[in-house]
């Protein structure tokens, strides 16, 4: 009990972080203002040094400038532009749950699967339609909303419904455009608010920690990888997961890029729901199943994406499982399509 409550207070406690945090934006940026005044002369200068190849918002990478270039408008007053001193990666596309992207980001992406369940564990198809949601506080803190949408499903034992809804924090430690490499952290809580029927609103939600890298592997190349832990609040309810998901993409083409995924989940502890014994529900579901402590399932996709700019982005990847162990994932099809600003 006394474990059950102390994480049930933590997750409290993170949500009210990311709300104070949405809150309190203009008093950060104005301390971020004052912050800045001190850097006006060094910047003045690597402006000066840029001013020759920015775009209508910000520097190319060829002058390595980053935002300098940018113009401090704020989306609605609020949100600071992404970060576009790496608008040469592209977003990873599965496990798109917990599989986030490094670079500090203001965009709404919309998101498709289409998921094939085993024999096994029903069959049918579960289809989800989401709409992800980041926006950049400042230059390295963002909100993250990364879980939501409605759930369409012809499996016998998961019903149409609304997925859970989850927010965050995400923070950028470390950035090189030079080198085209950084590092980002956070954490999210899934609120329980989805509908049962669809395997949805369990227990008192979860907490979700990560880590995120990225670099630029030769001219075209990229790698992004991230690893995280999934606790649930109620242990009784849910399961508990570890993941690492990792990214590759080659731009082939002019803003045209192939690209592969694997993703390793192991589950660290099993729920009490005997309903499906050994059987769980990856990213997207947590069934909380006896019997799946220590299991492990791998995953691959190939895909495609099309950047027609540093503002939009849409891809399309297949995903299937390397390991015999499937659970409830047969084939995936993913598609998003992003705005950023």
């Amino acid at each position: 009990m006394g474990a059950k409550l102390g994480r049930r207070s933590i997750g409290y406690a993170l949500l009210t972080v990311v709300v104070v945090s949405a809150t309190s934006t203009s008093a950060s940026e104005s301390f971020d203002e004052q912050w800045l005044s001190g850097l006006i002369s060094e910047n003045d200068a690597q402006v000066e040094l840029c001013s020759s190849c920015c775009d209508d918002c910000c520097c190319g990478d060829a002058c390595d400038c980053g935002s300098a270039c940018c113009g401090s408008d704020r989306l609605f007053g609020l949100f600071a532009r992404s970060d576009h001193s790496f608008d040469r990666f592209i977003s990873p596309m599965t496990n798109p749950v917990f599989f986030e992207d490094p670079r500090t980001l203001t965009e709404a992406r919309m998101v498709f699967l289409q998921h094939n369940v085993p024999g096994a564990a029903g069959g049918g198809d579960v289809r989800l339609v989401a709409m992800q949601l980041r926006a950049a506080l400042t230059d390295r803190l963002s909100i993250v909303a990364a879980k939501d949408g409605f759930i369409m499903s012809t499996n016998p034992l998961i019903n149409d419904g609304w997925a859970d809804f989850d927010v965050g924090l995400k923070y950028n430690f470390y950035a090189d455009p030079q080198s085209q490499r950084l590092l980002s952290g956070g954490f999210a809580y899934e609120l329980p608010v989805g509908t049962p029927r669809a395997l949805q609103g369990s227990g008192d939600g979860e907490l979700h920690f990560y880590l995120s890298g990225g670099a630029q592997l030769g001219e075209h190349s990229h790698w992004i990888s991230s690893s995280g832990f999934r606790a649930a609040l109620d242990e009784d309810t849910d399961s508990d997961l570890w993941y690492w998901s990792n990214h590759f993409d080659y731009e082939f083409h002019d803003r045209w890029y192939f690209l592969t995924e694997l993703n390793w989940f192991n589950w660290t502890r099993a729920g009490a729901n005997p309903a499906l014994n050994g059987v769980e529900g990856g990213d997207l579901f947590n069934i909380g199943s006896t019997g799946v402590a220590g299991n492990d399932i791998v995953t691959n996709a190939v895909g495609l994406k099309f950047k027609r700019n540093r503002h939009r982005e849409f891809g399309v990847a297949f995903e299937y499982p390397l390991t015999d162990r499937r659970d409830v994932l047969e084939t995936r099809i993913t598609a998003d399509w992003i705005f950023r600003y």
